[in-house]
């Protein structure tokens, strides 16, 4: 195959070669995972890591969660405009978060940028980001939905050097370390983050010494062409024209009407525009979405979407453009609060894949998932007065029906993929306890296939004087079903469920101060279904019922008596 003007390069070579970089990202991953000391990156794996070369590019990402490529990419990119690659020395290692002084994402997410040196120079970089579970800010977790203001928060840094020479500049960590609730933890984690950085520079030099520089740097160079001209193929054999899809916010963190996201796909040859203009304003609460944000989210879907299989690397994003007015809730003005951006990413995920829709054969065609991602915070003083503790986690749902399968239950889906922790860990870690861990039912858009059903999770705090924060959103808008498939089942969050002081939660709620005994109850949505629900396979129907997915009475206004009636009659059939 050939690259580029002269250069002849192998397809099988090109794969070895991007595998090769992909198992250096891997081995990094598992690395900070390992080594981490908070329950968010080691049992959770919030977290995610990826290499560049001296200029900036993505040349590979572990798969983690597609949405701290925006960080990692927007942090990379601050360091070189903050530092000249001549003022850069092997054991460097520099730190940032801040959405507008560093890229980043938001202020949890705190990423680490090490240069590569050989020969003598910088050639490329290792990065890793890690969601530390509180960074300060107006509320433990750092993340509140109706904050107003990036102060309100968390620290914010931009692009310094926290290691010189291979030696932690203990002032600027210990700076950091102080602003947050759990300096301990923090500053375990950071230095596990350092050290990972350090794993990944060491490979590197190693492939560069088995290859060759020369050489190495020249496959960098084709696999982004490849890349981008692999890319630009599926753009080409799309229709021409513009695509349109809005998809909604329950409310801008603060309460009021939905929030409209408007996207509009573009096809032009083999060039793709991506454009939000018609989208709301920018919200007064947290969920505005930084431009690194955007981003990510943008070369997630298209990549999901046209090539699942497309090399993970930065040559996707030259075929791709973007659009967005300032001031509105997809590029917000500086100091728009943006905490809560992983709710909005996938609502705009969301309208990407409905944009998309009418483009794509009806089999490749997929219903909307909860997309929501709710984060849950506890915290308070550890058991015995051994300190404070944040607990914080990202809450799965229902995934979208497709064409030939129903949506996962009790998934996350789109920009972020994290683990949940162990019931049986967070209750070791923290004063909690699991009153419940299970499915919703009927919680399933209904359909031919149908949606996936959502996550129960009920906490009950063990002692007193407990705050409780919450980051969600699908609680009003369900998720829509494609083809006559039905719409999932909306999120509910009830405060003391099953008692007689039981009281109905906002999805954004900050600082709920809960008592020993109290518990918080969260259920997440449905996914949508897919196809007319009168042609589900009665096999299929008769497994949700005896599954309890589904039960009797939501079954017969779903789908109609007669065929719950042959359902059942075939179930019992089979039992006989």
């Amino acid at each position: 195959m050939t690259i580029g003007t002269n250069r002849v390069f192998s397809p099988i070579a090109m794969e070895v070669f991007s595998n090769r970089l992909l198992s250096i990202t891997e081995d990094m991953g598992n690395t900070l995972i390992r080594s981490s000391f908070s329950t968010n990156i080691k049992e959770r794996r919030d977290c995610s890591v990826g290499m560049f070369d001296a200029a900036g590019r993505l040349i590979a990402q572990a798969s983690h969660v597609p949405l701290h490529l925006g960080s990692l990419m927007g942090g990379v990119d601050a360091v070189l405009k903050s530092y000249r690659l001549a003022d850069m020395k092997a054991g460097d290692a520099f730190i940032c978060n801040d959405p507008y002084l560093a890229g980043g994402t938001h202020m949890p997410d705190i990423s680490i940028v090490s240069p590569v040196v050989i020969d003598g120079a910088v050639r490329f970089f290792t990065a890793n980001i890690a969601h530390h579970s509180d960074v300060g800010g107006a509320v433990p977790g750092s993340i509140s939905g109706a904050a107003r203001t990036v102060f309100e928060e968390g620290i914010r840094i931009p692009a310094i050097r926290i290691a010189d020479g291979g030696k932690i500049i203990d002032d600027v960590m210990r700076l950091i370390v102080s602003n947050t609730r759990e300096p301990d933890e923090r500053l375990l984690d950071l230095r596990v983050q350092v050290a990972t950085n350090a794993r990944g520079v060491a490979m590197a030099q190693q492939l560069a010494a088995k290859m060759g520089l020369d050489e190495m740097l020249g496959s960098v160079d084709d696999l982004l062409a490849y890349t981008g001209r692999r890319l630009r193929s599926r753009i080409a054999a799309l229709a021409e024209g513009e695509y349109t899809c809005t998809s909604y916010l329950d409310d801008d963190g603060q309460g009021g009407d939905p929030v409209a996201i408007v996207a509009t796909a573009r096809i032009a040859g083999d060039e793709l525009t991506l454009d939000f203009a018609g989208t709301a304003p920018q919200a007064r609460g947290a969920v505005n979405v930084p431009e690194s944000a955007l981003r990510a989210t943008v070369y997630y879907s298209i990549k999901t979407l046209l090539d699942p299989g497309l090399p993970p690397n930065g040559g996707m994003c030259e075929a791709i453009r973007i659009t967005a007015p300032e001031g509105c809730l997809v590029n917000p003005r500086y100091p728009a609060a943006v905490g809560a951006r992983s709710i909005t990413c996938n609502k705009i995920a969301r309208a990407i894949f409905g944009a998309f829709a009418p483009l794509l054969p009806d089999d490749s065609v997929m219903a909307a998932g909860h997309d929501a991602i709710p984060a849950i915070v506890f915290s308070g003083q550890r058991r015995g007065g051994a300190g404070p503790f944040v607990y914080l986690e990202t809450i799965g749902g229902g995934a979208g029906a497709r064409a030939n399968e129903d949506g996962m239950d009790a998934v996350h889906v789109h920009m972020t993929n994290t683990s949940n922790l162990p019931a049986e860990a967070l209750e070791h870690e923290y004063p909690l306890m699991v009153d419940e861990y299970g499915l919703v039912p009927d919680s399933s858009g209904a359909g031919k296939h149908r949606g996936g059903v959502g996550i129960t999770r009920q906490i009950r705090a063990l002692q007193d004087d407990i705050i409780f924060s919450i980051r969600s959103d699908s609680h009003v808008i369900a998720a829509p079903g494609v083809f006559g498939g039905g719409d999932g089942g909306t999120a509910d969050l009830i405060q003391n469920a099953g008692r007689p002081d039981a009281q109905q939660r906002s999805s954004k709620s900050t600082h709920i101060e809960l008592q020993a005994g109290e518990s918080m109850r969260l259920e997440t949505a449905g996914g949508g279904g897919y196809g007319a629900p009168e042609t589900r396979d009665p096999r299929a129907l008769a497994r949700d019922i005896s599954d309890g997915v589904l039960s009797r009475a939501r079954a017969e206004q779903d789908y109609g008596k007669a065929l719950v009636a042959q359902a059942l009659a075939l179930n019992v059939t089979e039992d006989a």
